[in-house]
This record gives C-alpha cells, structure tokens and sequence, in this order.
C-alpha cells in the first residue's frame, strides 16, 4: 500500500533524480509545491517545457542559446575579440568566466571531460569542432579552462598534445592559492600547483 498518492510520489521521484537533491529536499520541494498557488506549478511546468523547446545549441561554440538563433550572442558579437579562444567544459563556465567582466575573447564549450572510467571518450564530446574551429580560424591563443581535477587535467593535457601541432599558442588558467587564503590552511595539491605556477616579480 502507496503511503503517498501516485502523483506526489512521482514528483519527489522526479526531483530526487537532480543533482544535489536528496529524499528530503525531494520530498520539502514537492509539498512545497502541494501548498503554494496554482499559478506557482504552472508557471513552473511551463519553465520546464521552455527550456527544451526554446533553447538549442550554438552552431559555432556549443554554449546554450535561443532556439530561434542559431548563433548565440557572444559569437555573433562583432565587440569580442575573435583571436583568442577558451575552452571551458560546460555552459555553466562560460557564464562564471563572463561575470568576471576580464575576457573578452571567444568560447568552445566540450560538454564533459575526458573520463575513460565513464566510457567518455574524445568522441563523445565537442573535440573535433573543436579542432576544426582551430583549423579554420587564426585564433593567436587558445586558452584551456577545464576544472583543476584529475579529468580535468587529462583533458587539458590531450588537447595541448594535439592543438600544438597546429603551431597555434596554447595557454592553460593559472591555478595555486587564493586571494587572502593561509599557506598553513591550503591543501597539498594547491600548494604544488601554486609553485608550479610561481612567476617572476616583475
């Protein structure tokens, strides 16, 4: 016997299956929902159905854009500077690099990383638009924003071994100790990359 009725079930279901959402939020969003006014799940639902059918991607970088058009906004933009490129792993990272207000270059977004224990292959991701971008393109500098994680490393690494051989400048984001962070209180892998990454003072 259903302690809850079908459809609540569903929903907590359904929310448990995001990320970072566990039973309990599930369950608070859901009855939530129950109590708030109808208008609250209708326009709800209808954000849901939007995204899907009113966004695509950029024909060119692969960044979330209006279905409508094709291109998005910074790649039809004839203010960004179209030598320099960064690669980012997901949408997301573009709009945190965005907030910053200090690049004005292009974007390819990958849409994953390299992860032979998923299964995700080069194939599986924007690599070859990538490397056609790069070819068809004079970029003068092609910036490597993937995440400082073992993935993301080995990511950045496969892309450097074969973006090099096109002889164009492959950089990679400075990684190491933050702004009014302790020496004392970094981690160890913090600390190598941040002496890793020392520079003159000049």
């Amino acid at each position: 016997m259903r302690a809850l009725p079908e459809p609540v079930q569903n929903l907590i279901d359904a929310f448990s299956r995001l990320p970072g959402i566990g039973p309990k939020t599930a369950s608070r969003l859901t009855f939530f929902l129950l109590r708030a006014p109808e208008e609250t799940s209708q326009s709800l639902s209808e954000a849901l159905i939007g995204i899907k059918q009113r966004t695509g991607l950029c024909e060119v970088c692969f960044n979330i854009t209006r279905s409508d058009t094709p291109i998005c906004e910074i790649c039809a933009s004839d203010q960004r500077d179209k030598s320099l490129l960064c690669v980012v792993e997901e949408p997301l990272d573009v709009l945190a690099i965005e907030k910053t207000g200090g690049y004005n270059g292009l974007y390819h977004v990958l849409h994953g990383v390299l992860s032979p224990i998923e299964g995700i292959g080069a194939e599986d991701l924007k690599i070859k638009e990538l490397y056609k971008r790069v070819q068809e393109n004079e970029f003068t500098e092609i910036i490597l924003a993937t995440n400082p994680s073992m993935e993301g490393d080995a990511t950045a690494m496969y892309l450097h071994e074969n973006l090099a051989k096109v002889g164009v400048r492959v950089t990679r984001l400075a990684l190491g100790l933050p702004v009014g962070g302790d020496l004392e209180y970094a981690d160890q892998n913090t600390l190598l990359r941040a002496l890793a990454g020392r520079r003159n003072l000049d």
